[in-house]
C-alpha cells in the first residue's frame, strides 16, 4: 500500500509571534518585521532566509484576508484546501516605502499623551476533544463542559466592592501611560501600576478579589463538520472567557484528537483497506463482500488477478470537508497461504502443482522491479 508524503505547514500565527486575536496593525507590524529581517536582498547569501521570507507572505496574504483568516483559525490548514495561502507573492501587501514608513513611529511616542483602555478581551480556551475515527468521517455534535471565567454577579465586573469604583492611577495621573524625556526624543511607556488602564482598584469586590470575573463551569455544543482529520482546530467566537471591564470574550478552540482504525488507513480522503482472498479466488475470479464504514459492498475481482493488486471503489471513502464529494476506498487483494490443511486438500493441490509446471528460475530486473512497485 502506497504511503503519501505530507509536508508539515507552520502556524501562522506562531511563525509571525503573534496572538490569535491581534488586530491588523500588530499582523502588519510582526510582517514587517520579519520581511525586513529575511529579505532575500539582505540575507544575499542565505537560501534559509529566503524560505521564511515567503513563509512570512504566506502568513500574512491568508491572516490579511477576513474570509481566509477565519477558515483558517476554524480548521488550519486543512480548512484552506488551496483557496488560502498561493506562496510567496512579493509585496502586494506591503511595500519597501510601508514597511520603513513609520518606523520611527513605532519606536517613538512623539504625539500628545494617550489614555489606555482599561477593557481588556477575555482568555481564549483550548479543549481536547477525541473522537473515534468514524465520528470524524461522518461528523458529529456533542456537548463539551469547559471551565471559563464569567463576569462576577456580586461587582457587575467592575472588580470593586459594591457601591465602590475604581480611582484614578496615582502613578500616571489616569492618562495610563508614564512619559521619559530622552533627548530630542519623547518616549511614553504603559505605566506599571494600572496596565495602561489609568484606573486603579483600592477596595477589591471580596467573590472575584477584584479581578471583575469569577470560574464557572459552561457548556458548548459543538458541531464538529463530516471529513475533519486528526488535529483539525475548531474555533468558537466568544466562548472563552469574558473580557475585564467591558472587554470582548476570547474564543474557544476545540482541538481534535481522532483514533485510529482497525482496519482503514486515510489517505487524505481515500481509506485503504487490505483483504484477504483465496488462491482460487484470484485464479478463477469471484465477486466477494468487502466491509465499508456504511456496512457491506461486492467487489468484483478478474480472473488472474495478481496478489497485491489493487481495486478502487469510488465514493466510498471520505467526504470533503466543507464541499461536496466524497473520496474513495482502495482495497488491496492479498493471498492467504493456508497453514493448516486436510488430506482432500493436500491431494488437490499436489495435483494441481503435477498440472502446473513453472521453471524455478531467478526472475528478471524489470519483473522484480514490478513487484516491489505492487507491494510497496
Amino acid at each position: 500500500m502506497s504511503q503519501s508524503t505530507k509536508v508539515e505547514k507552520v502556524d501562522y500565527y506562531e511563525f509571525l509571534g503573534i496572538q490569535r486575536d491581534c488586530n491588523d496593525q500588530e499582523l502588519k507590524t510582526a510582517y514587517r518585521r520579519l520581511a525586513m529581517q529575511y529579505h532575500p536582498d539582505r540575507n544575499p547569501n542565505n537560501p534559509s532566509a529566503e524560505e521564511k521570507f515567503k513563509q512570512a507572505s504566506e502568513a500574512y496574504q491568508v491572516l490579511s484576508d477576513p474570509q481566509k483568516r477565519a477558515i483558517y483559525d476554524r480548521y488550519g490548514h486543512a480548512g484552506l484546501n488551496g483557496q488560502g495561502a498561493s506562496g510567496f507573492e512579493g509585496f502586494s501587501s506591503a511595500d519597501i516605502g510601508d514597511i520603513f514608513g513609520d518606523f520611527f513611529g513605532e519606536m517613538f511616542n512623539m504625539g500628545g499623551s494617550r489614555r489606555g483602555s482599561r477593557a481588556q478581551r477575555g482568555r481564549d480556551v483550548q479543549f481536547d476533544l477525541r473522537m473515534e475515527f468514524e465520528e470524524a468521517v461522518f461528523g458529529k455534535q456533542t456537548e463539551v463542559h469547559i471551565r471559563r471565567a464569567e463576569v462576577c454577579a456580586d461587582c457587575h465586573g467592575t472588580g470593586a466592592a459594591s457601591g465602590r469604583g475604581p480611582v484614578s492611577c496615582h502613578q500616571c495621573g489616569g492618562r495610563g501611560q508614564v512619559r521619559y524625556q530622552q533627548g530630542f526624543f519623547s518616549i511614553a511607556r504603559t505605566c506599571s501600576v494600572c496596565n495602561g488602564s489609568g484606573q486603579v482598584i483600592t477596595d477589591p469586590c471580596p467573590m472575584c478579589k477584584g479581578d471583575g470575573r469569577v470560574e464557572r463551569q459552561h457548556v458548548v455544543t459543538v458541531n464538529v463538520p463530516a471529513g475533519v482529520e486528526d488535529g483539525t482546530r475548531i474555533r468558537y467566537q466568544g466562548e472563552g472567557d469574558s473580557g475585564r471591564f467591558g472587554g470582548p470574550n476570547g474564543d474557544l478552540y476545540v482541538v481534535l484528537s481522532v483514533a485510529a482504525h482497525e482496519f482503514f488507513e486515510r489517505d487524505g480522503n481515500d481509506l485503504h483497506c487490505v483483504v484477504f482472498v483465496s488462491f482460487p479466488q484470484i485464479a478463477l475470479g469471484a465477486e466477494i463482500e468487502v466491509a465499508t464504514l456504511e456496512g457491506k459492498t461486492m467487489l468484483k475481482i478478474p480472473e488472474g488477478t495478481p496478489t497485491g493488486k489493487e481495486f478502487r471503489i469510488r465514493g466510498k471513502g471520505v467526504p470533503h470537508l466543507n464541499s461536496h464529494g466524497r473520496g474513495d476506498m482502495i482495497v488491496q487483494v492479498v493471498v492467504q497461504t493456508p497453514r493448516k490443511l486436510s488430506k482432500a486438500q493436500r491431494e488437490l493441490i499436489h495435483q494441481l502443482g503435477e498440472s502446473m509446471q513453472i521453471e524455478n528460475s531467478p526472475a528478471s530486473r524489470t519483473l522484480m522491479s514490478k513487484m516491489r512497485d505492487l507491494f510497496n
